[in-house]
């Protein structure tokens, strides 16, 4: 019995104590479920999101998969038009800089992003599309419509011709295949270098201002938004200029991206040559600096300024001036007594087109190396894409509780026609016209018919000089069908705009989508930039009060006054869905058209090429001087064919600059016509003759010795009926750069 008892006991004592730690465990369970639960609460979606981009990393956070690369995008610099100030004189004769496409990837491990600035004036839908299938093609569904972003840097002197809407096709002698080839194959190429360079990394974000390199060139519409939102700015542009910095984990650069509001304009349309302009000419000599001993567009270190909210933001600082007179232009409609608009110009800061180009180059290029040395701030965080089409001339808009605002179809006013003081037009148009023209406007009844009552009430006060949303022959004048999208890497936001948005409707869509972003809580500190020239280009985007002046940005907001309004819902909606975690249940929308038939082009084939007798292509019309010191000009003028003849001309060069190596014997290239100090001019003589003189600006840094300067083409002649082309070469002679005429 007391041995029972015994055994009884102790297993009473265990059943007890097994008890007690149930009912502990229960205790804990229970407590930790109310300390998650009460976590949830507080924090709403950060349980289901990703850690919040912008709070304060883990000492040790998961790297980024990091990719660079940079691919040339020239394509043929004779006969095409440039693209920028839609003159028909200014048509491409030759190459002062070459254009480049620079990607940018970036992958977190389970969503990555594309983002592209390219030498062009901007990326047109036709474009985007053609990029979007060639990517589609080789990487199936990795690189897709809502995660690539393609930007232009909106030099003005790139070529034209890449276009599918009837009034670019117009003013761009057509569909020009030559053209758009070597920007879709450029920018395919400068992706797949990304892609294939692909690494663990990190990105620091640094931000400053940089004056004394931009201007409002609409002052008078800048000045029609209300007082105490422009009391909130220092300034009538915005001065800030944002960097990322591109490090591999040793702490190497392998790139920088930033972005800076100004128009790529210092070169005038008076140049005919092929030019990246101000931006690129940052990125040349940021890239220059970091790919030492290496010749333009070579070397790991890629560098891309990206336009942004450049709308109303010229590079010309020292304001605009009448040609003839040397007086200040009309501050209301910027036009001058005898010679209107034309007359009317914006100059500065140098004394020449190159100089101004030269020194706002270095300008943005100084500030960008200086924020890029000193980004210490890391982003971390997960990365976000949002996309859809929108038609955006039928987008309601509630404003109030008792309103709503609707867009337009697309439509010109009189003002576009009158230009900018970064370009006037050739006719009798000013800015700030409100009224139309019973000449014009008879003129364009005649020719193209009458905007109806329904646009012209839309539009007002617009005076409506093209109803383009109305005219559809051959094809649509304009598109309907336009790209939103952002991209998030960790906390810093990249709005892909599709057009030139002036400096105060940058700034509302910025903050209307920090807004959203933070709304949640998942985002914090949020760096929001607009990058501009995006995906499809739709002209001009204004406030609702600058529209009403009409200058030439409000007559170019071609969806009519509330363009801004819908903007910012649409973007609005897209931030949200990104804080929502909610992207998936986002609709697509309509998607843009692809056209395949009636597209035209004006540009006639290049013919045969002939030379003067006696003479063969390559060889010399004007001699090199024997003799040079640093800071002169060396020119040679050889027998040229049309540069049209060389085909794709990517990733070669019409010129080359080469110095004797005494060492090796053996001669070394310096410079090509990629090269700031190089210019390669294309003249087009009569009986389809033509000659090229190829300048080299010798800079202060040249070391003495002999040089001799190269020059490369194709001439086209006929072998019975079938057209050959053969490639031709010509050397000038051998000429001494050096500290002094006299030898020592």
């Amino acid at each position: 019995m007391a041995a029972r008892k015994s055994a009884c006991c102790g297993l009473s004592a265990l059943e007890a104590t097994l008890t007690v730690l149930f009912i502990l465990m229960t205790a804990v369970c229970v407590t930790l479920i109310t300390l998650m639960a009460i976590w949830k609460t507080h924090t709403g979606l950060q349980s289901t999101l990703p850690p919040s981009p912008g709070s304060t990393p883990p000492p040790h956070h998961k790297p980024y998969l990091i990719g660079v690369g940079r691919a040339d995008c020239t394509g043929p610099p004779a006969e095409v038009p440039l693209m920028g100030y839609a003159n028909p004189q200014q048509t491409a004769a030759g190459i002062h800089t070459r254009l480049y496409s620079r990607a940018f990837i970036i992958d977190d491990g389970r969503q990555r992003v594309v983002f592209v600035t390219a030498d062009v004036g901007m990326i047109s839908q036709r474009l985007r599309l053609e990029v979007l299938q060639a990517l589609q093609v080789k990487y199936g569904d990795l690189y897709r419509q809502d995660n690539v972003v393609l930007s232009g840097t909106h030099t003005h002197c790139g070529l034209a011709g890449y276009f599918q809407y009837t009034l670019f096709m117009i003013s761009s002698k057509g569909y020009i295949k030559a053209s758009i080839e070597p920007l879709v194959n450029g920018i395919i190429k400068s992706i797949d270098i990304a892609h294939r360079n692909m690494k663990p990394g990190r990105i620091y974000r640094n931000r400053g201002e940089l004056d004394d390199s931009s201007l409002n060139r609409s002052p008078h519409s800048y000045l029609n938004n209300p007082e105490d939102e422009r009391r909130r700015y220092k300034w009538n542009t915005d001065k800030q200029m944002v960097v990322l910095k591109f490090t591999d984990l040793d702490g190497d650069g392998i790139g920088m991206l930033s972005w800076f509001a100004v128009h790529a304009v210092s070169m005038n349309y008076t140049n005919r040559m092929v030019s990246s302009d101000n931006m690129g000419y940052a990125s040349y000599l940021l890239e220059q600096d970091k790919n030492p001993g290496e010749l333009p567009g070579q070397g790991g270190f890629v560098a891309g300024f990206s336009s942004s909210n450049l709308g109303d933001v010229s590079p010309n600082t020292r304001g605009p001036h009448c040609v003839n007179t040397g007086l200040p232009c009309d501050y209301l409609n910027s036009s001058c007594p005898l010679g209107g608009t034309k007359m009317c110009q914006g100059f500065g800061p140098g004394d020449d087109m190159f100089d101004s180009t030269n020194i706002i180059g270095h300008n943005i290029y100084r500030k960008a190396k200086e924020l890029y040395a000193n980004a210490v701030e890391e982003v971390t965080g997960f990365l976000h894409s949002a996309h859809q089409w929108v038609n955006m001339t039928d987008v309601t808009v509630q404003i109030n509780s008792t309103h709503t605002v609707s867009t337009c179809k697309p439509a010109l006013g009189h003002s576009f026609a009158a230009g900018t003081t970064d370009g006037g037009g050739d006719l009798n148009f000013t800015q700030g016209a409100v009224e139309g023209d019973p000449f014009w406007d008879g003129i364009r009844d005649a020719l193209l018919g009458q905007p109806s009552n329904q646009t012209q009430e839309c539009h007002h006060p617009k005076p409506i000089l093209f109803s383009t949303g109305e005219m559809n022959w051959p094809l649509p004048w304009h598109p309907q069908i336009v790209d939103v999208q952002i991209i998030t890497i960790g906390s810093v936001a990249v709005v892909a705009v599709p057009g030139e948005i002036t400096t105060m409707s940058g700034r509302r869509l910025r903050e209307a989508v920090k807004q959203e972003l933070q709304s949640e809580g998942t985002f914090r500190d949020t760096e929001v930039v607009i990058a501009g020239l995006s995906n499809v280009y739709t002209h001009y985007i204004t406030t609702y009060e600058e529209y009403q002046v009409q200058r030439y940005e409000g007559a170019s907001t071609i969806y009519g006054p509330h363009t801004l309004n819908a903007y910012l819902h649409k973007y609005r909606g897209l931030a949200r869905a990104i804080a929502q975690d909610r992207v998936s249940e986002l609709p697509a929308g309509p998607q843009p058209p692809f056209f395949t038939k009636n597209l035209f082009s004006l540009l006639p084939k290049a013919p045969v090429d002939k030379k003067p007798e006696n003479t063969s292509f390559g060889d010399i019309l004007q001699q090199v001087y024997p003799i040079y010191r640093q800071g002169d000009v060396v020119s040679v003028t050889f027998v040229a064919g049309n540069p049209r003849h060389s085909g794709d001309i990517r990733d070669k060069t019409f010129v080359t600059v080469e110095i004797y190596d005494n060492r090796t014997e053996t001669w070394e290239v310096m410079y090509t016509d990629a090269s700031w100090e190089t210019r390669f001019h294309w003249v087009k003589g009569s009986n389809q003759q033509s000659n090229a003189t190829v300048e080299w600006h010798v800079p202060p840094s040249a070391p003495s010795g002999s040089y001799r300067i190269r020059h490369f083409g194709h001439y086209k002649q006929m072998k019975g009926f079938r057209p050959v082309i053969t490639a031709y070469e010509g050397m000038s002679d051998i000429f001494r750069v050096t500290t002094s005429f006299y030898y020592q």
